[in-house]
């Protein structure tokens, strides 16, 4: 399955949520998420495009590999999760094995997370309003499809996206952001 993403960032968080509810989109959680971001000992991720982490979503915990952007408008990848058992010992336990076949943590991601869904047309789409640390609050806008399915995928998302009001997507990540925030701030 291919993750199908669009991310904006947004200045009203209020007024987003609002706009959500009356398209009919049901509240699913409101959650902390904790991403351990590590880099590989064989390539560098940022030039691949690829990223591996470790997320803590309250007490569940998930691996996960995210494969390089296969478009050029949206933040279109292949995901590979793993879901591991509850807690922050395993979280924990988790990042250790990293680190012990040479695997270098990289940063920490910390969010708030309010997930919604909606159907739209043949697709279920979960929608993500983050306040994300050091950051500010985004949008994110995800239907898992299979490839046949990606074109059309995509123009559901983008056409949701105009329906709220959204432009200019934002196809960096959030480490990403986080660590062009600390560059600029180290010049």
């Amino acid at each position: 399955m291919l993750e199908v993403e669009l991310k904006y960032p947004i200045a009203d968080a209020s007024a987003i949520e609002a706009a959500l509810c009356r398209l009919g989109a049901e509240v699913l959680e409101t959650r902390d998420d904790v991403d351990h971001y590590f880099s590989a000992p064989d390539r560098n991720f940022a030039t691949t495009d690829e990223a591996v982490r470790v997320r803590q979503s309250g007490e569940q915990n998930a691996l996960t590999y995210k494969g390089p952007k296969l478009d050029a408008e949206t933040k279109t990848r292949q995901e590979i999760e793993v879901p591991l058992a509850p807690g922050a010992a395993v979280a924990e336990l988790a990042v250790r094995w990293l680190r012990a076949i040479r695997y270098h943590p990289v940063a920490e991601v910390r969010k708030r997370r309010r997930r919604f869904r909606l159907s739209c047309q043949e697709f279920t789409v979960e929608l993500c309003l983050d306040a994300v640390d050091h950051l500010g609050h985004f949008l994110e806008l995800e239907i898992l499809a299979d490839e046949p399915n990606f074109p059309r995928a995509r123009t559901v998302l983008l056409e949701l996206a105009a329906i709220l009001g959204l432009q200019k997507p934002e196809r960096r990540s959030y480490l990403q952001l986080l660590q062009e925030r600390k560059n600029s701030c180290l010049a």
